[in-house]
């Protein structure tokens, strides 16, 4: 891949990416839904029961896509939308992530033109990618998430690690609750059809994932009746 040109596929998000691709997460309360005083909560705590919207102004999807085996080139996708719902029930929670692809940038007109054209995502075809999933567990000291990442007309199950980083503490009374999360996956562009002409020549026999993401989310309580 020439270093001013593709990325080396950049697998999502999603991230999801997402999205997540991502993009985000959910969970059980632990802490029954009001702001952690200092901003913050454990990594077992999740927000109160509910339906949250992403804010893709405050939601930030990076990756870093191996190049020449043992190169990094690091992007972001400006535009994350969508929902986390909080079940009392891990097996409620839900994520349902859209990423504009379009919105790619590694901060190169011509490296971000090639990695949109049909080598690698195809935008024009394949305009956005989503992730989604229902059900979360809890992996060590963060949970998981088992979804379905849609990239390039491929859809596979990607598992998505987060934590709940808290809720902000200065809500005023009547507005939604804001929460963060941070969320991390891996994947290997070329399951998703991206970047053929690197799978050999860019990675050589790496067989571990070779593009990694990391989403910050904020996100906002779906107020009922608004």
């Amino acid at each position: 891949m020439n270093s001013k040109k593709n990325l080396g596929g950049v697998g999502i998000l999603g991230l999801a990416l997402a999205l997540g691709l991502a993009v985000a997460a959910k969970g059980p309360a632990a802490e029954r839904g009001n702001p952690v005083a200092d901003g913050k909560a454990s990594a077992a705590a999740l927000p109160a029961p509910g339906s949250y919207e992403i804010d893709p102004v405050h939601t930030f999807a990076y990756f870093g896509a191996r190049h020449h085996v043992v190169g990094l080139v690091r992007g972001r996708f400006e535009n994350v939308t969508g929902t986390i719902d909080v079940g009392k029930d891990p097996a409620e929670c839900a994520l349902d992530v859209s990423v504009t692809i379009a919105s790619l940038t590694t901060q190169n007109t011509e490296r971000d033109k090639d990695i949109r054209g049909q080598a690698y995502f195809d935008e024009e075809k394949f305009p956005t990618m989503t992730y989604k999933g229902k059900g979360i567990r809890r992996v060590g000291d963060h949970w998981a998430m088992d979804g379905t990442l849609t990239l390039h007309g491929v859809a596979k199950v990607v598992p998505l690690t987060f934590m709940f980083n808290g809720a902000f503490p200065d809500t005023k009374p009547g507005k939604p609750v804001r929460v963060a999360f941070h969320a991390s996956a891996g994947v290997k562009r070329a399951e998703f059809g991206l970047g053929a002409r690197d799978n050999l020549n860019e990675l050589g026999t790496l067989s571990s994932p070779d593009v990694q993401i990391e989403i910050d989310v904020e996100a906002d309580s779906k107020i009922p009746g608004k």
